[in-house]
């Protein structure tokens, strides 16, 4: 009896799109691999300067304070002369408001007071320290008394922790992309093993299994911040 050839099996219809559909995804995962990639760049160059920015706050905040420390130091010393003077010259008393005195060595103190001092000092002698029990213990717990200094190292402070706020946010977007980087390249693992396959059934899951990474990354894609 003669040897007859059995005829090959017809591939079903869907095998035979499988090549297209997973060069298709491949495009799509390379394209958005060379995104996610794109905007981890962008989002680690946001991070670097809000740090640099919340750094150069923080060394400013400082810079302030210290001066603010100074500042806050001369008008103490300053102040106790000045009150060991007019003790002497008033017999113990203070006055409830101060008059400069051209001559007296008291004035030549209060001429060298500080702008920002001399509202609470004379707020504080408003209240008559010398004879009111229940005056403040001293112009310096006036809320008359501000430093500048201390209220801009106070901003800069609010400054550098904002920065360092957007510093981490922006690692944590970089992060997710490049999550979804890794994502790209597992769609790229499984269509490339997939067309290499012979057989539709193992070859249709493994392009089965990239198309539903395709579909959750482009919808996770979809939710994130974009830099350009």
């Amino acid at each position: 009896m003669d040897d007859q050839t059995a005829p090959a099996a017809t591939p079903p219809l869907w095998h035979r799109h499988l090549e297209l559909v997973a060069t298709i995804m491949l495009a799509v995962a390379t394209v958005m691999t060379a995104w996610s990639a794109f905007q981890a760049n962008k989002w680690n160059a946001v991070q670097t300067r809000s740090y640099s920015a919340a750094a150069a706050h923080r060394t400013e905040s400082t810079k302030a304070s210290a001066q603010a420390g100074q500042q806050q130091t001369i008008d103490v010393l300053l102040f106790t002369d000045w009150l060991q003077s007019m003790s002497q010259e008033n017999d113990g008393r203070l006055p409830t408001s101060y008059v400069p005195d051209p001559g007296t060595y008291s004035t030549f103190l209060y001429k060298r007071f500080r702008p920002e001092f001399e509202p609470a000092l004379q707020a504080w002698l408003a209240d008559d320290p010398g004879t009111n029990p229940a005056a403040p213990s001293s112009p310096f717990v006036m809320p008359e008394y501000t430093l500048k200094a201390a209220e801009k190292s106070h901003a800069l402070e609010k400054a550098a922790d904002a920065s360092a706020a957007q510093a981490r946010q922006a690692t944590a977007r970089s992060g997710n992309y490049v999550l979804a980087t890794v994502l790209c390249a597992s769609i790229l693992f499984f269509c490339g093993i997939g067309l290499k396959l012979s057989s539709p059934g193992p070859r249709g899951a493994m392009v089965g299994c990239a198309g539903v990474l395709l579909i959750a990354t482009v919808v996770v894609l979809a939710t994130f911040p974009v830099r350009l």
